[in-house]
């Protein structure tokens, strides 16, 4: 009964994922980052150095969440299994051109991060002792249109606790199938999917300050042990690395195949699975972004733009030179985690397929918390009451449980089909929005000329409508 819902399920979410991306997502993500990146002079280029000494400065209030912290908190849901599954999905179906237009989201995209995690800083409130925020807060501020805040709060929750937190349920559990004959017409993926939310529950209910300890303790070490395996593969298999690179140009830009199929092509694939990775425009990041004390909204706006690299240019393309300097062909029947399972192996045996189903559980279960955390911020714009929270979070363990029963397909198509909807609102909202940003960028480069740690005040850039930076 369940496969036969799946099915017809995966059928309309495939038709409306097609008409979304190749009509409308395409040219407006690409539209976006280039305005941006134009509006603050290349602003993800220009003052990368400055990020990073952005990302070391101490908070001003020990009680606080730091840069840092909110880095982490950002990065542990972009760096998620999309980094690893996602990448090889987009090789096996679009093709290595795919990897090219994952660049090219990410190094455009890098301004549109930066606009929409300024304005989450500018409009954050204050909640205790801790801050949040994000685009429904910047929308009922800045737009005065709470309505439209609270549309882009379900699309929201219903992306990260159900369609992301579905693949990222779905792709742990498919990692074991290597170990197991016919493993899903067993019991076990009811078994994982009740083990990882019996997990994931005790972390979600003990509050936002655990998931910043865990996930600024277990990101880095996680991603810098990834990107140590694909360093060694490209060393190892290093004569075929002008190979590799020629591959990636020359699909990215066979246009021929590209327009002769563009909804399967290597562009689509790209971009689709660049936004799922690195999230920039989308509206996410921002929710981490409010969450850090600093002086300067920019700092914070800065801080998320690196993250975008961290993601993409670093983790994406390391699984992209994993798959690419193995050997191994994907394709229809070897498209998940089975692709990456394989490509390490052909290079070191069993041993390898043993890191990369530990380092698949480690990085869908960072991105499970920090998605969360996402979506608890927008529950507490709709509403402070504490029992929906409580039933919100139960769903919320609901859907990782089934999500481990889902076919790779519907699980895909639904986190797209929601992904895109969000998208769309977030990035109309920053384009209207985005002068705010550009002036508060202004502010912070004029004192750090000056040789001043920069600090904000609202009114030297006009407004008079924030509640924290009055």
């Amino acid at each position: 009964m369940l496969s036969n819902f799946d099915e017809r399920f995966n059928q309309f979410l495939g038709n409306a994922n097609d008409f979304l991306y190749t009509y409308i997502l395409v040219a407006l993500l690409l539209f976006v980052g280039i305005y941006f990146t134009i509006r603050t002079k290349f602003v993800q280029f220009r003052l990368l150095g400055e990020s990073i000494k952005v990302i070391t400065e101490k908070r001003p209030d020990k009680e606080g969440v730091s840069s840092f912290q909110a880095l982490m908190l950002s990065t542990a849901s972009r760096v998620g299994t999309g980094n690893i599954v996602g990448v090889a999905g987009a090789i096996a179906l679009g093709g290595a051109g795919a990897v090219f237009w994952m660049w090219v989201i990410a190094l455009i995209g890098g301004a549109s991060a930066f606009i929409e995690s300024t304005l989450a800083q500018i409009y954050k409130v204050e909640d205790g002792m801790e801050f949040k925020g994000g685009p429904a807060y910047y929308i009922e501020k800045a737009l005065k249109a709470r309505w439209l805040g609270i549309i882009f709060s379900v699309l929201m929750i219903a992306c990260f606790a159900y369609g992301f937190n579905g693949i990222q349920s779905y792709n742990i559990s498919s990692s074991l199938g290597y170990y197991f004959t016919d493993y899903n017409n067993t019991i076990l993926p009811i078994i994982v999917g009740a083990v990882v939310a019996i997990l994931t529950g005790i972390i979600i209910f003990g509050g936002v300050k655990r998931i910043g300890i865990i996930t600024s303790g277990l990101v880095p070490i996680m991603a810098i042990l990834y990107i140590l395996l694909g360093l060694f593969m490209v060393i190892k298999n290093i004569t075929l690395l002008p190979q590799v690179f020629a591959d990636i140009f020359a699909q990215a830009f066979d246009f021929k195949a590209i327009f002769g199929g563009f909804s399967g092509s290597c562009v689509m694939y790209g971009i689709k699975r660049g936004l799922f990775s690195n999230e920039a425009g989308m509206g996410s990041a921002p929710n981490a972004a409010a969450t850090a004390d600093v002086s300067h909204p920019v700092k914070q706006g800065l801080v998320q733009m690196f993250s975008v690299f961290i993601d993409t240019m670093f983790i994406c393309t390391t699984t992209a030179m994993i798959l690419l300097c193995s050997g191994v062909e994907g394709g229809p029947n070897l498209k998940d985690i089975t692709f990456v399972q394989e490509a390490v192996r052909q290079n070191f045996g069993q041993l390898g397929i043993h890191f990369i189903t530990i380092s698949m559980f480690l990085f869908a279960f960072s991105s499970l918390i920090g998605n969360y955390y996402y979506t608890e911020a927008n529950i507490k714009f709709i509403t402070n009451n504490k029992l929906v929270l409580n039933i919100f979070r139960i769903s919320c363990l609901v859907m990782i449980f089934f999500a481990t029963q889902l076919s790779f397909d519907t699980v895909w198509n639904l986190a797209d089909v929601l992904m895109g909807l969000m998208a769309i609102i977030n990035i109309i909202v920053i384009i209207i929005l985005g002068n705010i940003s550009i002036k508060a960028l202004k502010d912070y480069w004029k004192q750090r000329k000056e040789g001043k740690n920069p600090e904000f005040k609202a009114e030297n850039i006009g407004l008079n409508n924030t509640d924290y930076w009055k």
